[in-house]
């Protein structure tokens, strides 16, 4: 089994939100590289990095710093959070990311996720935020028209290898 830390991104720190509330968060660390190294001296084989403000705006607010966590370890990285174009799974991949993780785009754009995974293959994972069964997007905070189980279905059957799931009323 490997353990994946993870390292959520808000205003530029490492931070948990309290079920996903944008507002109700805490701050562990100021400076997330600090945390990327800290989990990689631990022992960590893979980290799991979210740019939280990516993921409620939809843009890469965060991608410098993310960057910057990749410079400075030496185990491979997957990043989520704001990820809406194939220009952003390219800036991360360019920038040493090891995987990259589509969210809401993936629900919202069948074509989308379908050509990426064409592409990019094993460098995509799809995230699946569940609130009861129905998958979340925009950050946790809009529901879908999407039940989990058949939307997890439909990824294994476009080449999707790696779901992410998470229960978000946890």
């Amino acid at each position: 089994m490997i353990v994946f830390p993870a390292i959520d991104i808000q205003n530029g720190h490492a931070v948990r939100l309290r079920q996903g509330v944008k507002d109700d968060s805490t701050t562990y660390f100021e400076n997330p590289v600090d945390a990327a190294v800290k989990w990689c001296d631990e022992g960590a084989m893979f980290l799991h990095v979210v740019d939280l403000d990516g993921a409620f705006s939809g843009k890469l607010s965060n991608a410098s710093i993310i960057a910057a966590i990749c410079d400075a370890i030496d185990i491979p990285v997957e990043v989520g959070g704001g990820i809406r174009s194939e220009e952003a799974i390219e800036t991360y991949l360019d920038a040493g990311v090891n995987r990259v993780i589509i969210g809401s785009k993936a629900v919202e754009d069948a074509d989308f996720i379908t050509a990426m995974a064409k592409k990019y293959g094993s460098s995509l994972a799809v995230s699946i935020d569940a609130k009861g069964d129905v998958v979340a997007t925009r950050g946790w905070v809009d529901g879908s028209d999407k039940k989990v189980l058949p939307f997890a279905q439909s990824m294994l059957d476009i080449g999707i290898n790696t779901l992410v799931y998470t229960d978000i009323s946890r």
